[in-house]
């Protein structure tokens, strides 16, 4: 099925930003169909199987939001909970629906909520960690693991995900020190991660052993990665700063090409039905660029909404 619709969250006045909460936004034509109001929505995510969608709320007391899903995609608020820390900024689903994790940046602490049958979340377990420590991303692997970014401690943390969720007994993931690593995903084999702090992309296999890093950006300045994705062989990444989006070969990541991202900062984006909607946070919109043969361009479409940070198409 096509994307018909996608949800845009950002932050809004009272998290720093200008933003009104979720925005509903029909595809094709870039119609505003709705506004759900929700403190600092700046990452969202889908129940794999129940319209249900869970948003953080990203200030010093994190909130957790879930929201029903209409038909025609309209948002309707059921729960809000305690994130169990502070400036959360990610959440995940793991694929059987059950579970919950959410990254809180401001103290490092990771939490576990169970979902019930009805997508509310029930039981919660908490994974604190030391001063310094800046959980960035949850991504539940396909091997039972639980991911988790660390940009302050240039780790990727490890919990097994079981009847019980519990640290890794080989403990986290140790990367280059002064990484900064934020957003990363995997393909086949293999693990790629975004560096913030050092502008850098590189790729793992599936033991963990770095492969290759590259600048994510050929331009000159500073740069601080953020979102990344692999599709159809590719490897993107948005780069703060330069303000383009990159692309890679995968596993060696040569460089294909490096394009504007249609606005300044580009802080997220999604691709779905041959087009790329980036969320570009310092310009106000989200940008559509048209894949061609992978290589996405941008030809001036802009949706406009107050400092967008995330972009989640849905069918």
């Amino acid at each position: 099925m096509m994307a018909e619709v996608a949800y845009v969250g950002g932050y809004t006045p009272d998290t720093g930003g200008s933003g009104p909460g979720i925005t509903l936004v029909e595809l094709e034509s870039l119609t505003r169909l709705g506004v759900t109001a929700a403190p600092g929505p700046s990452f969202l995510a889908a129940h794999p199987r129940l319209p249900v969608l869970y948003a953080v709320g990203e200030s010093e007391q994190g909130t957790v939001s879930v929201l029903a899903r209409a038909g025609d995609g309209t948002l309707t608020p059921l729960a809000r909970r305690s994130s169990e820390g502070s400036f959360p900024c990610h959440l995940a689903v793991d694929p059987s629906g059950t579970l919950l994790a959410v990254a809180n940046y401001g103290d490092g602490t990771v939490s576990v909520h169970g979902i019930d049958g009805s997508g509310l979340l029930t039981d919660v377990s908490t994974f604190p960690y030391r001063d310094g420590a800046h959980a960035h991303q949850a991504v539940f692997g396909p091997d039972g693991v639980l991911y988790v970014t660390d940009l302050g401690a240039d780790e990727v943390r490890r919990h097994l995900v079981g009847t019980q969720v519990t640290p890794h007994p080989d403990g986290p993931v140790r990367l280059a020190p002064g990484m900064g690593p934020r957003h990363m995903a995997r393909s086949g084999e293999h693990w790629y991660v975004a560096g913030e702090l050092d502008g850098t992309v590189r790729v793992y296999d599936d033991g963990w052993r770095e492969i290759r890093a590259v600048p994510a950006s050929a331009a000159e300045g500073p740069n601080h990665p953020s979102h990344l994705e692999v599709s159809g062989g590719f490897v993107y990444v948005g780069n703060r700063g330069p303000d383009t989006i990159s692309v890679f070969s995968t596993i060696t990541l040569e460089p294909v090409a490096e394009v504007p991202s249609g606005g300044v900062w580009p802080r997220h984006f999604a691709i779905a039905d041959g087009r790329m909607y980036v969320a570009n946070q310092r310009s106000d919109g989200v940008a559509v660029l048209t894949m061609k043969d992978g290589i996405p361009q941008f030809d001036g479409e802009v949706f406009a909404v107050g400092t967008p940070s995330c972009v989640l198409p849905r069918v």
